[in-house]
């Protein structure tokens, strides 16, 4: 084959492979709800059908990534959207477990408004996502290694997080309780 047809081979199948992505988005709408109603937007996919019957025991880990101050961070809206897009599938709500494990930078999302705005000068936007994966059984865990590193009192976060020893702690736990950890 010589270099002009290995250069149209490779065309054509550049060409293949971004049709059906391109014709599948067209038709794709990116929604929220069922159950977290302003966050947790995802897409329908009609060719990919789970098991009504499925568990869903998950540990989601957030480090060193913390959100812009007057954003919610993105690998939190994660767990809605992990919710969402399950129900919306047929999933029961309550087979779905999950478990957010935060430590580094990522624990200053977790501040109350009355901290956060001392410390960014705007309240905590992440504060309404997070009480709707409280509301909807998630459990928000921090690692106190982190805490104490960065100076953080249980008193300084929103209500509800959990403190552990450390995230290693956290992990380690809810592994024994048959939560997988979902490689971000």
């Amino acid at each position: 084959m010589n270099l002009k047809s290995k250069y149209h081979a490779v065309a054509l199948g550049c060409i293949f492979a971004v049709l059906p992505l391109h014709g599948f988005a067209q038709n794709t709408a990116f929604n929220d709800g069922p159950v977290i109603k302003t966050f947790g937007q995802h897409a329908l996919v009609p060719t990919h059908q789970v098991s009504l019957q499925s568990q869903f025991k998950v540990t989601f880990d957030v480090g060193s990534t913390s959100s812009e101050p007057d954003t919610i961070n993105r690998k939190f809206n994660s767990l809605a959207r992990f919710i969402n897009m399950h129900v919306a599938s047929g999933v029961k709500q309550t087979n779905i477990h999950l478990a957010l494990v935060i430590h580094g930078k990522a624990i200053f999302d977790l501040l109350n408004d009355a901290n956060y705005q001392h410390k960014y000068g705007v309240k905590n936007p992440n504060k309404p996502l997070l009480a709707e994966l409280m509301a909807n059984n998630v459990k928000v865990i921090l690692c106190g290694q982190s805490a104490a590193a960065q100076q953080v009192t249980p008193s300084d976060l929103i209500e509800g997080v959990e403190l552990e020893l450390s995230a290693m702690t956290a992990h380690a736990l809810l592994q024994q309780n048959g939560y997988t950890v979902n490689p971000f």
